[in-house]
């Protein structure tokens, strides 16, 4: 194959010779040729099978004559909105507004429409009624059934019937576009393309639907939460590619949703394959008068090691999407392609990530994820760690001290999710040792998420106690190697289980260590996750039993306040909080007390509510300030 960026306009296909193309991709984002952009990696398998495909990048959407560049495609449209959600890439938790799209050139916001998936569908079916149309990436993926769309607080059916498109892939693509691809070129009609693992369809022939899993129907899912727990839960109870069945959700006028089971996830052989094709790294130069990609700078010198997690935090899209079953590159493929980017023109010696979801998972969660998969009611580390879990860093080890002795690196950084409780678990301590020897730029960014174990349980993670372990370990072996890093740790208020005590909880915590983080993610339902289904329906569909969630928009920022109630501006809602949770014993002077009285005020004359004893903490591992 001839090294260079796929065409983007017609003068690039007139220059190609090609007079049709078999794919023309639609896509929200840029056009950026790295191996973490999705439509970089399915347009390179595409080419590398003998298909063309030409790239139409954040069409008009105003204006769907701007989907004709190219004319029709001799296969089929394929379209995705992008690395990620449109909606979540629109909007903060609030549902303001962003300021920037660093998917965009420039950084610049509104060059793609909300819910781009179902407007760049409606505006080829409008220009080509016959077309095929292919649909896939996260916000196709995640939305494959009736899901919760928090930005118009509402229950939706799935995105195949909004948008009109003929097939979606959901999780990773590679084996699905291919397989469809082949079936297409073969002479089937896409409405024949039924069969292929890793996709769903539209069918209104119940009769043929052999061998599915029937969940509520949509209308019965809109007028009973509970129903729709139910019926989650059992999507979640399918995500597994070797266990997971073939689901069919019923619409009106007939019609059906089928999700096929998941795609297999792919060999070493397949991952080594699929990073090794021909990427440019970088986007497509005609962005660079408008000042290039800003997301490129997060992934540019960064190396994907594996994919999939068997975490399984609540609140992550990553079972429906990846799965659970860890696929690895080989140290042979990393190191190639470590290879190729440390004689880039601005690589300065630094390595910025080696991993994946999470970075120290290398291999799947115990022997029997390779012919059974993953248990579909049991996690592997929660509530605790399973007997047959297979605690190893030693690849990840092996792989970290072969890049580091690549010429003109001096430092190979991890800054993807580090599994503290994985790490743990783990009796020899020499990755924590190498970890803060050599992969530490005086920060480690971990993600407790919370400290109270009644919020820890709806998350998915694991008790407060690991993490205080964890802190200690990495503090002694710090101080061990005489060096003074710091944990920086990630945390979420409002989500599902939190009241105000227990975001109050979380505050003293943060009294007790003298750390203001400067980071704090207010809880975000996005559609297919555990979370999210809690959020909306009220119950954990694993126990069908009633969860509290905060969802009134001035309780959420008191949660997020209370978890900085050192910055001035969130005085009031600080102080509101301790009144309603009867907790204005932490008002006043003494050291222990969260916030002063206001000028000319006295402090509450008693506390009523009894205060809970005050732990044991560490206070030197972590930044005052970040």
């Amino acid at each position: 194959m001839k090294k260079g960026f796929l065409p983007i306009c017609r003068e690039d296909m007139r220059k190609s010779g090609i007079q049709q193309f078999d794919f023309v991709y639609v896509i929200g984002d840029a056009y950026v040729d790295h191996p973490s952009f999705g439509h970089a990696i399915i347009s390179r398998v595409l080419e590398s099978r003998g298909y063309s495909v030409g790239i139409i990048s954040q069409p008009n959407y105003k204006n769907p004559e701007s989907i004709t560049i190219y004319g029709a495609p001799r296969l089929g449209f394929l379209v995705t909105a992008g690395n990620m959600d449109s909606m979540v890439n629109h909007y903060s938790v609030s549902k303001k507004r962003r300021e920037k799209d660093a998917f965009t050139p420039g950084g610049v916001m509104g060059k793609r429409p909300d819910h781009a998936t179902i407007v760049y569908c409606n505006m080829i079916r409008r220009m080509y009624p016959k077309a095929p149309i292919l649909i896939g990436g996260i916000e196709a993926s995640l939305r494959r059934l009736a899901h919760y769309d928090y930005w118009s607080d509402q229950l939706k059916r799935s995105i195949l019937l909004d948008s009109g498109a003929d097939l979606l892939l959901y999780g990773m693509g590679e084996r699905s576009i291919v397989e469809a691809a082949e079936a297409l070129d073969s002479g089937l009609s896409i409405q024949d393309v039924t069969f292929i693992d890793g996709t769903a369809y539209v069918t209104r022939k119940k009769e043929d639907i052999y061998d599915a899993l029937f969940l509520p129907s949509f209308s019965e899912l809109v007028k009973d939460k509970k129903t729709y727990a139910e019926s989650f839960y059992m999507q979640y109870c399918n995500t597994d590619p070797c266990s997971g069945k073939r689901l069919a959700e019923e619409y009106e006028n007939g019609r059906f949703v089928v999700q096929n089971p998941p795609a297999k996830p792919l060999s070493q052989q397949e991952m080594d394959h699929v990073y090794a094709l021909p990427y440019m790294r970088t986007y497509h130069p005609s962005y660079e008068a408008a000042g290039g990609v800003p997301a490129i700078e997060e992934v540019r010198f960064s190396l994907l090691s594996s994919r999939g997690c068997f975490g399984g935090c609540n609140f992550c899209a990553l079972t429906f999407h990846q799965g659970r079953i860890i696929q690895a590159r080989s140290h042979e493929s990393i190191l190639n392609e470590a290879e190729q980017m440390v004689w880039e023109e601005d690589f300065k010696g630094y390595i910025h990530d080696v991993g994946g979801p999470t970075a120290n998972f290398r291999s799947p969660a115990c022997s029997g994820q390779l012919s059974r998969g993953a248990c579909p009611k049991r996690q592997c580390l929660f509530p605790e760690p399973c007997k047959n879990l297979k605690i190893d860093h030693s690849d990840y080890l092996s792989l970290l001290r072969k890049l580091r002795k690549l010429p003109k690196v001096k430092k190979v950084f991890i800054r993807s999710g580090i599994r503290f409780d994985y790490l743990m678990y783990d009796k020899d301590q020499t990755f924590l040792r190498e970890l803060c020897e050599h992969h530490v730029s005086g920060q480690l960014k971990v993600a407790p998420e919370h400290i109270s174990d009644e919020v820890l349980s709806k998350m998915g993670k694991p008790k407060a106690s690991v993490y205080r372990r964890f802190a200690k370990a990495y503090q002694d072996m710090n101080q061990q190697l005489g060096k003074k890093q710091y944990l920086v740790p990630y945390l979420m208020s409002s989500h599902p289980g939190s009241t105000l005590k227990e975001a109050i909880k979380l505050a003293e915590y943060l009294r007790d260590l003298g750390y203001m983080p400067q980071q704090v993610q207010d809880f975000y339902p996005t559609p297919s996750t555990l979370s999210t289904c809690m959020y909306y329906t009220g119950l954990d569909p694993r126990t069908m039993k009633p969860v509290y969630t905060a969802k009134n928009p001035h309780e959420k920022a008191m949660q997020r306040a209370l978890i900085q109630y050192r910055n001035p501006k969130n005085y009031a809602l600080v102080e509101e909080a301790l009144i309603k949770a009867k907790r204005t014993d932490l008002i006043g002077y003494d050291k222990t007390c969260l916030i002063r009285p206001r000028k000319g005020q006295k402090p509450p004359s008693a506390p009523t509510a009894s205060k809970p004893k005050k732990k044991k903490t560490i206070r030197n591992i972590h930044k005052k300030k970040v």
